[in-house]
């Protein structure tokens, strides 16, 4: 059996105030070619379907009408489970007759120990789960934490196991030894510690949701397929796409989906950035995060820098502001207080008062001294 491995969609998501229904729109027909040209058998999503909870009316019709075209229109069988980010009551609705045009979407833990059989495999679809739902479902008090929860919910899995199929886990956690992007919610299944692949070896294949980079974790049979679109900084040189699975003989490839409009760090001063040479270079539609290498003070610059790049998301400094160690022993305290100022924003800034700013300060220093009585 062949199938596509995606994740982490988040329809609905912003990036710092930018809408991205175009940007996903724009992957997800990338998905639906890859998914025809590599001929596969299903579509696999592993949680993360939107980016909230409570999605919007518009994010709700955003990813029906991507399900309509993989499942009623293309006629691929889609195996989706629910992740952190999505609400499993929400999701659910609908999925009793969802199995009827091969759209199984699992949000019920109970509903992941039976597989979804295909001829030559066996799906098992596990949901963004807490330990407390496996204690109830197994009524067993012992079962406090996610490893103990997950080592119980495998081992009820592997009695279904038919020796005859391979068998695939479809989940959405944090495996032990991964690494993480900016844009992942700081959270583990069920708030604990990180699930050890040593409870996931007896499986052909995992299909894991939840870390967007592809590498977050190198094992040949267990992998992430990360998200489809860059959403943070960390993100900007991870490149994107799925994995398309061969179950047997076992063969796993990496297909890039290519961004509509791509995030781009630029490290860079503010005088390189509004240069003709550096912004004729970068397309206007890109997302563009800055890390200022100057040192000194900028009035406005983030106002001024929409001007050159209209999508810039963030601004930041390279280095921080400049930290020189000022000689207190030295400071000569009977100077004039405009003249302290003066003198220590020199050192601080390595400018020095503008007449502006030697107005806005003597005001200051004036009202300061009536309120004394001075």
């Amino acid at each position: 059996m062949r199938f596509l491995h995606t994740a982490d969609w988040h329809i609905g998501k912003k990036l710092h105030g930018f809408d991205l229904v175009e940007e996903q729109n724009a992957a997800f027909e990338q998905v639906k070619k890859i998914a025809l040209e590599q001929k596969v058998d299903a579509v696999v999503i592993a949680g993360d379907l939107y980016d909230r909870a409570l999605p919007s009316e518009a994010a709700v019709e955003q990813l029906n009408q991507m399900i309509i075209e993989l499942n009623l229109k293309l006629g691929k069988p889609i195996l989706a489970i629910s992740g952190n980010h999505d609400s499993a009551a929400r999701l659910d609705t609908g999925h009793e007759w969802f199995k009827a045009t091969q759209y199984f979407l699992t949000t019920n833990l109970a509903e992941a120990i039976q597989p979804v059989e295909f001829e030559d495999t066996q799906f098992f679809l596990l949901p963004y789960f807490q330990p407390y739902q496996a204690r109830n479902l197994f009524e067993d008090a012992s079962l406090n934490d996610i490893e103990t929860a997950l080592k119980r919910i495998v081992e009820e899995m592997e009695t279904k196991f038919d020796p005859k199929k391979k068998h695939v886990l479809v989940a959405h956690f944090f495996v032990a030894g991964s690494s993480k992007t900016d844009s992942e919610t700081k959270i583990e299944v069920g708030g604990l510690n990180a699930v050890p692949d040593k409870l996931l070896q007896d499986f052909d294949y995992v299909a894991l949701g939840h870390l967007h980079n592809k590498d977050a974790l190198r094992q040949e049979r267990i992998k992430y397929s990360g998200s489809l679109l860059k959403f943070s900084t960390s993100e900007a040189d991870l490149q994107k796409g799925v994995w398309i699975v061969d179950t047997d003989p076992f063969k796993c490839i990496f297909v890039p989906v290519i961004p509509l409009h791509d995030l781009i760090v630029l490290t860079k001063s503010y005088q390189e950035l509004i240069s003709p040479e550096m912004f004729n270079q970068i397309s206007p539609e890109s997302y563009v995060a800055v890390k200022l290498t100057d040192k000194a003070i900028i009035p406005d610059v983030m106002n001024n820098l929409r001007n050159y790049y209209p999508r810039i998301i963030s601004l930041e400094r390279a280095y921080g502001r400049e930290k020189n160690e000022i000689d207190r022993e030295n400071v000569n305290l009977d100077l004039d207080p405009m003249q302290l100022l003066a003198n220590f924003f020199h050192e601080i800034t390595d400018e020095e008062l503008s007449a502006e700013q030697k107005k806005w300060a003597a005001e200051s220093l004036s009202k300061l001294e009536k309120e004394r009585g001075l």
